[in-house]
């Protein structure tokens, strides 16, 4: 999935806007196949098919009309997110955060994703200043210093979302008795289980960057 991004990232334009058109509506479809499976309330099946196609849709929508410097923005924050929990969790372990929902989870994992994303996002706000034209490190240090901290705060927010993500897919397959939101990727599940985290970070950042 990663590779497919960058390659669709590489390429741009219409090719980046059809990829995440697919993805949004494999994802969407598990979502809704999930649901079908929840409940068989007519009622209740409306309502979150509704929910789900403001909650998905705001956040593919969020990524097609931002510009590829808050998409990369977006993408990297959740891949340092689930790359510094995964290691967090699995080095220091302690308490899980909701046992019942994701027992992978733990608070140690959180914190590791919150310093993985703020570096990340601390680091691109860097280089993005780098590249736009700096020439002397006292003045690229003085445009980055507050910019890079404030991307850190937000980074590690963003991390938060991601992992809140992360809950509700995993709430909502025990809900469905699933495993997986799908087979469609061979020995990764569905496209909803790869994109459950990125779903509220995009959704975010197109608030704060003003796309939707």
């Amino acid at each position: 999935m990663l590779a497919v991004t960058i390659t669709a990232l590489w390429l741009g334009g219409v090719w980046l806007d059809i990829f995440f058109a697919l993805v949004t509506f494999a994802a969407f479809a598990e979502f809704v196949r999930l649901i079908l499976r929840i409940t068989d309330s007519p009622l209740k099946r409306v309502i979150s098919i509704v929910l789900g196609v403001v909650y998905i849709g705001f956040a593919a929508i969020s990524l097609i009309q931002a510009d590829s410097y808050y998409v990369i923005a977006a993408l990297g924050a959740v891949v340092f997110t689930d790359t510094f929990a995964y290691f967090f969790g699995r080095t220091i372990g302690g308490p899980k955060i909701a046992p019942r929902i994701s027992p992978s989870k733990t608070w140690a994992g959180l914190f590791g994703g919150m310093v993985g994303a703020a570096l990340w996002l601390g680091l691109w706000v860097s280089t993005f200043h780098y590249t736009s034209g700096y020439t002397e490190w006292a003045d690229f240090l003085e445009a980055t210093s507050q910019d890079s901290m404030g991307a850190a705060v937000i980074g590690a927010i963003l991390a938060i979302a991601a992992q809140s993500g992360d809950f509700l897919e995993s709430w909502l397959k025990r809900k469905a008795g699933m495993k997986d939101s799908s087979n469609l990727i061979p020995g990764h599940g569905g496209v909803f289980d790869r994109v459950d985290g990125i779903i509220p970070v995009a959704c975010i950042v197109g608030l704060l960057s003003g796309v939707a």
